[in-house]
């Protein structure tokens, strides 16, 4: 049967879909508007099964505010092209004010509300069959204070922090909160937050590390010691390449290889414990104060840190909670 422009363009209306993908449903539903949809809405369903496998590593992080709760909400789908459409855009919007007007607290009961003429699931597995791509919604995080303030990085929709205030805070500063969220990525909001697991982690790291490097300088220091330069010998690959430079003889790659076995086992085997786990405390001091919100140099004042600009604004302010959502693995 012919189908009308006008009834074409009600059912893009009504779900998004293509203009060609309006006209061939209703074609097929002989005019009914009900099967043209739900012709539609299968056609999404295939696509997010056939593509189920492949990677969303783009799509659209939204963040909002009512006071005293701030949520994110993040869509993700295959391209930057699709993730930039309008249309894209407005689902992850319609689907965080639905959420916060809901006020979910996790993202199952984001999917379950009720959207259209299905839920939330229904309506990213309808896009998925618009645009031909695999579409998730998999991010959805909440925080909860007196006062809570949002950051959407550069306004590019890949990157949301929020963040919550035991009191009324500046709008100013609020925001520079939420800034250095997004710009630092702290994991928490002072050493408490830490788990003991990744303190006791970080610790076994920054022992290995401090021990290679002890064996390293005795290393280094024995072959200057014998007229060797240690970046000539560092290698295997750079001790052949040297060689064929005429850099280093082969007497001197014997020599050095000899140094290096012979020095590194005696150094490992005699190295000061107490001094290594100085080295490594100290070195966990410094990890706390990088992931550390509070503990982190200020964006704006880096002479200050953000636990003295809040304290400079109010002594009895603190920050209850923050979450940190991104597209892009860092």
């Amino acid at each position: 049967m012919a189908v009308s422009m006008a009834d074409i363009t009600k059912l893009r209306k009504m779900t998004g879909a293509g203009m060609m993908d309006c006209k061939n449903a209703l074609t097929e539903a002989e005019g009914d508007f009900d099967k043209a949809m739900e012709i539609i809405r299968k056609k999404g369903q295939a696509v997010a099964a056939k593509r189920s496998e492949r990677e969303a590593s783009e799509g659209c992080v939204l963040a909002k505010t009512t006071g005293d709760r701030a949520v994110i909400v993040a869509l993700k789908c295959e391209t930057d092209f699709v993730a930039q459409n309008a249309d894209f855009v407005k689902l992850t919007q319609d689907i965080l004010d639905l959420a916060v007007a809901n006020k979910c607290t996790t993202l199952d009961e984001v999917k379950a509300l009720p959207m259209g003429n299905g839920t939330v699931q229904d309506a990213v597995t309808d896009r998925s069959g618009i645009t031909g791509e695999k579409m998730e919604l998999d991010g959805y995080m909440t925080v909860e204070g007196v006062c809570t303030a949002v950051y959407n990085h550069m306004n590019r929709n890949g990157l949301c922090t929020i963040v919550a205030f035991n009191k009324e805070v500046n709008e100013q500063l609020a925001k520079q909160i939420a800034m250095q969220i997004a710009a630092m990525n702290p994991i928490a909001i002072d050493e408490d937050g830490v788990s003991e697991e990744v303190k006791q982690k970080e610790i076994e790291v920054a022992i290995e590390k401090t021990k290679v490097e002890q064996v390293q300088k005795a290393v280094e220091a024995a072959l200057k010691k014998a007229n060797i330069n240690p970046a000539h010998v560092d290698s295997e690959e750079h001790m052949e390449s040297n060689m064929a430079k005429g850099w280093i003889t082969a007497e001197d790659v014997a020599k050095a290889k000899e140094i290096i076995a012979t020095v590194s086992a005696e150094k490992a085997a005699h190295l000061p414990e107490q001094m290594i786990q100085n080295i490594a405390k100290g070195r966990l001091g410094k990890f706390l104060k990088e992931v550390c919100l509070l503990n982190q140099e200020d964006i704006m004042d880096g002479k200050k840190t953000v636990r003295e600009v809040l304290a400079a604004a109010d002594p009895e302010l603190k920050i209850v909670d923050f979450k940190r959502f991104t597209l892009k693995a860092e």
